[in-house]
């Protein structure tokens, strides 16, 4: 097992009883809309398929696109990955010349909602977020009354932007083996799996960071030297005065950025810098360590702090009925967590 900062890092709700119950009992329970970054300018090279699946995961899908229109899948282009145990909406690109084969696509599971054109292939990342209807069942009918507490908690404070436990594999197998990895005392061969398991080694990290600030009641707090973002989609830069750069995250005009290491992360200095290196020496790495792996470690950084100004929650028969939107690679697993409060690993979401 994976240390419990890692797999399951501290909650910010940790003093309120959680709800309980359970989610994905059924697809409908869970649905997904992305939020484009931008809509199609109804000309171009590409065709835009707006399509929805259901409980499907998005290799099979990717798959199934491609197949269905006769084309290679590295054409396949999609700006996110969608849950497994869900219905999602999002947006696909293909080639304009698969466009005579576009009948082919309506399976079991999958509908084409719209079409359009655009001038690019859509990628990884070309989107702004995605808006959630979740329902949670089997709520703990005697744990309801915190349950306006903790909302009314996570909408003033945000929640912590950790990793989602799916991220680290089963039992947290995926973060194990980017961490020997990286120190190391073990060579992955697939390069995907390779690639997976370095990517899961920098979630655990960032995990133990921003875990680490919250038990150290940081959360809220800028500090000298902290790399800042602006909002919603802005740059970013480092603190040098602290009272201003605080006043300027109370107004939610800034968020603490927390490192994804790699070879380029944005540096952080003074105290920020002291405590991103006391993560790399809990886990026995150098910031060297990360030059060895090229492309693969980049580094970037990833707020520490999420916002949910528009959630919701609405009593049903069958539960709890949640509805919020979360910025692009903010996982919904998380916060359900601070409100549940079950420790419940989805490893097979994607």
């Amino acid at each position: 097992m994976v240390e419990k900062p890692i797999f399951l890092p501290p909650l910010l709700t940790a003093d309120l009883a959680g709800i309980g119950g359970r989610i994905k009992s059924a697809p409908e329970d869970f649905e997904v809309e992305e939020i484009p970054a931008y809509q199609p300018s109804g000309s171009g090279d590409f065709l835009y398929l707006w399509i929805e699946k259901r409980g499907m995961g998005a290799e099979y899908f990717s798959r199934h696109i491609a197949r269905s229109l006769d084309i290679p899948l590295g054409e396949v282009g999609m700006a996110g990955l969608k849950d497994r145990h869900a219905v999602t909406r999002q947006m696909v690109s293909v080639p304009a010349s698969a466009e005579s084969q576009i009948g082919q696509l309506e399976a079991e599971g999958v509908r084409l909602l719209k079409v359009d054109r655009h001038s690019n292939k859509l990628r990884s990342g070309h989107l702004h977020g995605n808006r959630f209807r979740i329902l949670v069942r089997d709520v703990n009918p005697e744990l309801e009354s915190p349950l306006p507490l903790i909302l009314d908690r996570l909408r003033q404070l945000g929640f912590p932007n950790y990793f989602g436990p799916q991220r680290f594999g089963r039992e947290g197998e995926t973060w194990e083996m980017g961490l020997a990895s990286l120190r190391g005392e073990k060579r992955v061969k697939s390069p995907f799996l390779r690639k997976l398991a370095l990517s899961a080694a920098q979630a655990g990290l960032f995990n133990h960071y921003l875990g680490k600030r919250l038990t150290d009641g940081l959360l809220h707090r800028v500090l000298p030297g902290d790399v800042m973002a602006k909002l919603p989609f802005g740059g970013m830069f480092v603190v040098e005065d602290v009272e201003r750069e605080q006043e300027r995250f109370d107004r939610r005009e800034t968020v603490p950025a927390g490192p994804i290491f790699g070879r380029k992360t944005f540096a952080a200095a003074a105290e920020a810098a002291s405590r991103e290196a006391e993560t790399l020496n809990a886990f026995q790495l150098s910031p060297a360590v990360f030059r060895n792996f090229g492309k693969l470690m980049q580094g970037t950084r990833r707020h520490n702090l999420v916002f949910v100004a528009d959630l919701s929650a609405a009593i049903r028969a069958e539960g709890v009925e949640f509805s919020f939107t979360l910025p692009a690679g903010s996982y919904a697993t998380v916060l359900l967590r601070e409100i549940m409060k079950t420790d419940l690993p989805d490893p097979d979401d994607r």
